[in-house]
């Protein structure tokens, strides 16, 4: 029997993408599509996909917080995330949510369906570079696991900082991660801090930067 795979993505074409590759599989079929929470809640309560390929950036929300709501609802649906995002500054943060695997956006879509078949199999999967790199931080005995920059962020401030390079205003943020305008001036509060930035323009530019360089 093929297994069940659900896509989430805030971008239909490359959902729609995803999907022609995916259901040209004899071993993968494509149940559902979804473009943010709400709707990966719905589709996941209703079909019990075997697989969900989520995204980090969602139409709202986000692909780590989904991760946590689809393992608390069942813990044995197989998440891999797939995001434009660095494999750095992501992976360690999606499979300590819960995910099975990691990759990038740059690789192609047969990369990309070996990748599910790899969690599909309740396997990890993560590229060799970023494979390397968690490795050396265990061998390392810790020296290399104290965070920097915006490492050190934490999941909720480091997508508050990715909003903020996106130009959003405060308000529109929490709306847009269903929390108050105070909230988020804390959070922005923290991230000031532990990037040693004096003001809301440094913060504004440095999010802005990080955006140009990493979205």
């Amino acid at each position: 029997m093929a297994a069940k795979v659900l896509i989430v993505d805030d971008h239909p074409a490359v959902r729609e993408g995803l999907a022609v590759r995916i259901s040209s599989q004899p071993d993968l079929e494509v149940c559902g599509q979804a473009a943010d929470t709400a709707e990966a809640i719905k589709l996941i309560e209703a079909i019990r996909p075997d697989v969900v390929v989520v995204d980090i950036q969602l139409k709202t929300g986000n692909g780590l917080d989904l991760i946590g709501r689809i393992k608390t609802f069942d813990k044995s649906i197989r998440i891999l995330v797939w995001s434009m995002y660095p494999d750095s500054l992501y992976a360690r943060r999606a499979l300590s949510a819960g995910a099975l695997g990691y990759i990038n956006k740059e690789f192609t879509t047969g990369r990309i369906v070996e990748a599910i078949r790899c969690v599909r199999d309740g396997k990890i999967y993560l590229c060799e570079e970023t494979t390397d790199q968690l490795l050396g931080q265990v061998v390392g005995g810790g020296r290399n696991l104290k965070a920097t920059g915006v490492e050190s962020l934490s999941d909720r401030e480091l997508e508050v900082f990715r909003l903020i390079g996106q130009g959003l205003s405060t308000s529109q943020i929490a709306g847009r991660l269903h929390r108050s305008a105070h909230t988020v001036e804390a959070h922005r509060q923290h991230i000031k801090r532990k990037l040693n930035l004096k003001s809301a323009a440094d913060l504004n530019r440095a999010a802005a930067q990080w955006m140009l360089e990493n979205g």
